[in-house]
C-alpha cells in the first residue's frame, strides 16, 4: 500500500488548523433622517454656490424619500422659477395643489394673462389684497395690457410702504418712470405729433391715441428696442489712438505721408521726372578750354596741342 499524505493524515487526526475566513457583514442602510440630513446638507451648499442644476436633482431625491416634505417641494419650486422653467413649475404647483401665487407668476411668465386675472381675482377673495407680491404682479399685468393709469397707481401705492435704499424701492422707482413715459405720450405727446403733421393728413385723424392692445407689446417698446437694434448693427468709428500719432501731425489735417516713401529712388514712379538727358552735338567736351585766336582760327587747349605735337614729330624710317 502507498503511504498516506501527510494532509490527510492530519486532516482525519484533526491535527490541521484551517483557518476561516471572516464572513462579511453586508453594510446597513442609513436611517432614513440621515439620508435626509446628508441631502439637506447638500442641497444648502448648492444653492448658496448657484449650483441649480444640480439643486434641484438633490430636490428630487429628497421628495423621493419624503414625497410631502413641503421645504424640498418650496425649493424646487423657488429653483425652476430661478432657472425659467415656468412650465415645470407650473406642473409642480399643479400637482402640490397649493402655492397659488407661484402659479400664478409661472402663468403671467408664459403670456397666459387670462389665466392670471382669474387666478388674482380669486386670491383678492381669499383676502390676499394686502399681498405686496399680488400687487406687484397685478401692476405688471397692468403695464403689459397697456392699462398704464392703473399700474401707476398701483405702483405708487408700493412705493408709499416701500423703505427707501432697497432693491425693491429702486425697482419700482424704475417702474413708475416707465409708465410715466407711456402716460406722457397718451396725454400730450400724441397730440404735439399730431399738431406737427399737415391738415391734409390729420384731417379724420382722432384728437387722442388709440388704447393698446391687450397681451401685446406696446409700440413704444418696440420702438425703443428698434433704436437700440439699430446702435447694436452700426459699426462703431474707429478711433485713432493718441499714442500712434506722431508728434506735430493732426489726424485729418496733416497731408498723408507719400505711400513710396519706403521705395528706392530709381523704382519711385518721380524717378525720372526732371531729370532728361541733354542732347549734345558729339564731341562731348572737345570744345572745354576752346580760344579762339586772332586769324579766326579756334585751337583747343587740350586735344589741339596734343595733335601739334604729333604732326611736328618725324616719321622714322
Amino acid at each position: 500500500m502507498p503511504p498516506k499524505s501527510t494532509s490527510s493524515a492530519a486532516a482525519k487526526s484533526g491535527k490541521l488548523n484551517v483557518k476561516k475566513q471572516p464572513q462579511k457583514i453586508p453594510k446597513q442602510p442609513l436611517p432614513l433622517p440621515d439620508r435626509l440630513k446628508r441631502l439637506f446638507t447638500s442641497l444648502c451648499a448648492q444653492v448658496e454656490g448657484g449650483h441649480f442644476a444640480n439643486a434641484v436633482k438633490t430636490c428630487d431625491k429628497i421628495l423621493v424619500l419624503d414625497p410631502d416634505d413641503q421645504d424640498a417641494l418650496q425649493t424646487k419650486l423657488y429653483l425652476l422659477l430661478q432657472t425659467e422653467q415656468y412650465a415645470a413649475a407650473l406642473a409642480l404647483v399643479d400637482d402640490a395643489g397649493e402655492h397659488a401665487f407661484e402659479g400664478m407668476y409661472a402663468l403671467y411668465r408664459l403670456h397666459r394673462e387670462t389665466e392670471v386675472e382669474s387666478t388674482l381675482a380669486e386670491l383678492k377673495e381669499a383676502n390676499n389684497e394686502d399681498d405686496r407680491g399680488v400687487i406687484h404682479l397685478e401692476a405688471q399685468l397692468n403695464y403689459r395690457q397697456g392699462a398704464y393709469q392703473s399700474a401707476y397707481d398701483l405702483y405708487n401705492d408700493l412705493l408709499d410702504t416701500t423703505e427707501p435704499d432697497t432693491e425693491e424701492h429702486s425697482d419700482i422707482v424704475t417702474n413708475i418712470e416707465a409708465t410715466q413715459k407711456h402716460l406722457d405720450f397718451i396725454n400730450s405727446g400724441y397730440s404735439r405729433a399730431l399738431s406737427a403733421l399737415p391738415a391734409a393728413i390729420t384731417t379724420g385723424l382722432e384728437t387722442s391715441p388709440p388704447p393698446a392692445p391687450a397681451q401685446s407689446t406696446s409700440l413704444y417698446v418696440a420702438a425703443q428696442a428698434a433704436e437700440q437694434q439699430k446702435k447694436v448693427e452700426a459699426p462703431a468709428e474707429k478711433k485713432v489712438r493718441v499714442k500712434r500719432v506722431p508728434k506735430g501731425v493732426v489726424p485729418g489735417v496733416t497731408p498723408a505721408a507719400d505711400p513710396e516713401r519706403w521705395m528706392k529712388k530709381n523704382e519711385r514712379s518721380t524717378f525720372h521726372t526732371g531729370h532728361k538727358r541733354k542732347k549734345g552735338g558729339g564731341g562731348g567736351g572737345a570744345t572745354q578750354g576752346s580760344v579762339e585766336s586772332a586769324g579766326g582760327a579756334v585751337s583747343s587747349g587740350g586735344g589741339g596741342g596734343a595733335g601739334a605735337g604729333k604732326g611736328k614729330g618725324k616719321k622714322k624710317k
